[in-house]
């Protein structure tokens, strides 16, 4: 028996709420409601309370203690509540005992990590190398306890996407959440950009450029225009408004930007047999001063390269044009040549163990650094880079990368 208005009016005295937050504490710790339980110094209105709530004659005493079997007999014979448990509910709702929420938490996390499981991406080493992150890193645990569960499969189906094929960002957040906003700074982006990032061999990005990078390296566009490719000396077979410009800069030996935007309302197929291609923007800035016009036509990742890049180099691939990459000596360059060698048939431009080898003897350089790369093209290169333990940058190169592109180009008739 249960009257739930008397046992609100009984137990509701904001003077026992103390009562209250003990019971409920050893409720949740499992303990049994037996014993006793003792407030020092209570307030006169403490006192009073409990007074009244177990027949007491009034007491001075500088401790209140109350027997819970008494105090549960009180309840019974007034036909309050059955017992203590029951009584405390009425006022805090139902209890759980610690370890009931740990087993209902850890049931609630591996059924996150089945969720996980059914990605089309699961499998693959980069994403189950993100939910072993989320997992060891408690995750997983934070996104069940803030009751977020639904994001851990929203994060899998974004993820079963990539690598898109230039798809912008509110578009992918429309198909996957039926919100065009779902991927633009919340939770939900924060899990998909760590997976992205680990996929590209990247650190976790913190800034809206490095985000931006991320986005782009699995083929999603987070901003048309923002997407950039630095070019020298690529010109089009296409007669528009961009390959007049393209055509000019490239009379001059003038680097060029171009935008995704730009690419995407009017495209450009790159003229000519070979297409080079650098990590840093360094190889493009010595080129232009020491060959200007004269030097090979040249496109400038920039690090991980963009939609935009991809969209020029794709339109040239097709055209028949074929791709000399290369990038720094580091994981994440053999990770992006061997993507441009499975991708684009790319030729690895002095990427060799030699080349390496040449390269790291005096240089004033840097630790690798985060997980290890293969090089198919070459398996020596990985080995040589993991026996030094070095990265060299592509700079480190320029001489001989400026003397590669000398001379392999017929100038570009100079407009007014």
């Amino acid at each position: 028996m249960l009257d739930l208005d008397r046992a609100r009016r009984v137990l509701g005295d904001p003077a026992l709420g103390w009562l209250v937050d003990r019971l409920r504490a050893r409720i949740r710790r499992g303990d049994d409601l037996t014993g006793t339980i003792t407030l020092r110094d209570p307030t006169d209105e403490q006192r009073r309370a409990v007074e009244r709530l177990l027949g007491r004659r009034p007491s001075r005493a500088t401790t209140l203690t109350m027997r819970l079997d008494e105090l549960e007999s009180a309840f019974q014979e007034a036909e309050v509540a059955t017992d203590l448990r029951s009584a405390v509910e009425v006022l805090v709702g139902p209890l759980s005992t610690t370890a009931d929420l740990q087993a209902d938490e850890r049931s609630r996390r591996d059924a996150l990590v089945a969720t996980l499981g059914l990605s089309t991406a699961a499998g693959s080493d980069w994403y189950d190398r993100w939910v072993e992150g989320l997992v060891a890193d408690g995750s997983l645990t934070r996104l069940v306890r803030r009751g977020a569960d639904q994001l851990a499969g929203q994060a899998a189906a974004v993820l079963g996407r990539v690598p898109a094929d230039d798809v912008p960002l509110p578009v992918l957040a429309e198909r996957v959440t039926g919100d065009t906003k779902a991927l633009a700074g919340t939770p939900l982006a924060g899990l998909v950009l760590r997976a992205l990032a680990v996929r590209a061999g990247l650190p976790t990005p913190t800034s809206a450029e490095a985000r931006r990078a991320v986005w782009e390296s699995a083929g999603i566009v987070a901003d048309d225009l923002s997407s950039q490719v630095l070019v020298l000396n690529v010109t089009g077979h296409e007669n528009h408004v961009v390959t007049d410009w393209l055509r000019d800069a490239a009379g001059f030996g003038i680097p060029f930007r171009l935008t995704l935007h730009q690419l995407a309302t009017d495209p450009v197929t790159p003229t000519g047999r070979d297409l080079y291609v650098c990590e840093n923007p360094a190889v493009v800035r010595v080129a232009a001063g020491e060959l200007a016009e004269r030097a090979a036509p040249l496109v400038c990742t920039e690090g991980q390269p963009s939609a935009a890049c991809h969209r020029l180099l794709g339109a040239a691939v097709r055209a028949g044009v074929r791709l000399h990459w290369r990038g720094d000596f580091d994981w994440t360059g053999l990770r992006t040549t061997a993507t441009a060698v499975a991708r684009y048939g790319a030729v690895p431009w002095r990427m060799a163990a030699a080349d390496y080898l040449t390269a790291v003897v005096g240089a004033d350089t840097e630790p690798l650094r985060g997980p290890a790369a293969p090089s198919p093209w070459d398996p020596a290169l990985a080995d040589a880079m993991a026996e030094h333990g070095l990265a060299v940058m592509e700079e480190r190169l320029l001489p001989v990368l400026v003397e590669d592109l000398r001379g392999s180009r017929r100038p570009v008739t100079r407009r007014r």
